[in-house]
């Protein structure tokens, strides 16, 4: 397993840490190899009970590697479907799984976070989709993946402004299930943890399976239209320019082209 992801299992608990504080867990090929090879190994492993996911350093994840993704940014392939195929990944798991944020949580990170099954966050957390702000459109799976914890109307605010907001507001509008002070989210984790572990392995993986089979109706939803508007605001110069203006910390001019 790539070093940029850490997995350790110890009485029924797997945590997996995002491991790349240096760039706030920003998400690279390497990073997301590795996240994938955690939780395919973890599937097949009968002691796990449950999933921690986490973030090493300040941040949970800041999202893409704008470096990387600046590179890739012409290439015939998607280079953020890696992104969506292992959070889809993370999502079916049959282990119930829980995102520990207590830092950022921006973009990819954001959704990261929603495709674990529960999230706990500290109060000085904060979760954003500042995409509009760098030129592209989140892919379909993603923004469903919105609507359906936050609905339409905040999914709306999220991604037109761009704006973070804080832990406390994302519990109001139901993005994450407790929010803790800063100082308390490690024997919290450890507690949700312990609980969920001590339960019977075969009522949480049918209940998971049940939910994810409720669910499933939306992956038949077609889209190629919506991907085709996300690829050519990925290669857009608005989105290049989106990028270098992010790393060099100025506000973007955008074109409309």
């Amino acid at each position: 397993m790539a070093d940029e992801v850490l997995c350790a299992v110890h009485d029924g608990v797997a945590t997996v840490t995002l491991n790349r504080p240096a760039k706030r867990n920003a998400m690279n090929t390497a990073l997301l190899l590795g996240l994938r090879a955690a939780f395919e190994r973890l599937e097949g492993d009968a002691g796990v009970r449950v999933v921690v996911v986490r973030g090493a350093g300040p941040a949970f994840c800041a999202g893409m590697d704008l470096d990387e993704l600046g590179r890739r940014q012409q290439e015939a392939a998607d280079p953020e479907a890696n992104v969506v195929t292992v959070l889809q990944t993370i999502e079916r798991s049959r282990h119930p799984t829980l995102a520990v944020i207590h830092g950022d949580a921006f973009a990819g990170g954001c959704e990261l976070a929603l495709h674990c099954d529960l999230r706990i966050a500290a109060d000085g957390a904060r979760f954003a989709m500042p995409l509009a702000r760098i030129g592209l459109v989140v892919p379909f799976p993603l923004g469903q993946k919105l609507v359906e914890i936050i609905g339409p109307a905040h999914t709306r605010h999220l991604l037109f402004t761009g704006a973070p907001i804080a832990a406390r507001r994302a519990h109001e509008i139901g993005m994450v299930h407790e929010v803790l002070p800063a100082d308390e989210l490690e024997r919290r984790t450890a507690e949700l943890a312990r609980a969920i572990a001590g339960h019977a392995p075969l009522s949480l993986q049918g209940m998971k399976a049940t939910i994810l089979r409720t669910i499933s109706a939306r992956e038949a939803i077609p889209h190629d239209d919506l991907d085709a508007l996300a690829a050519r605001a990925r290669k857009s110069r608005d989105a290049a320019e989106g990028a270098r203006a992010m790393l060099e910390k100025r506000r973007p001019v955008f074109r409309g082209e």
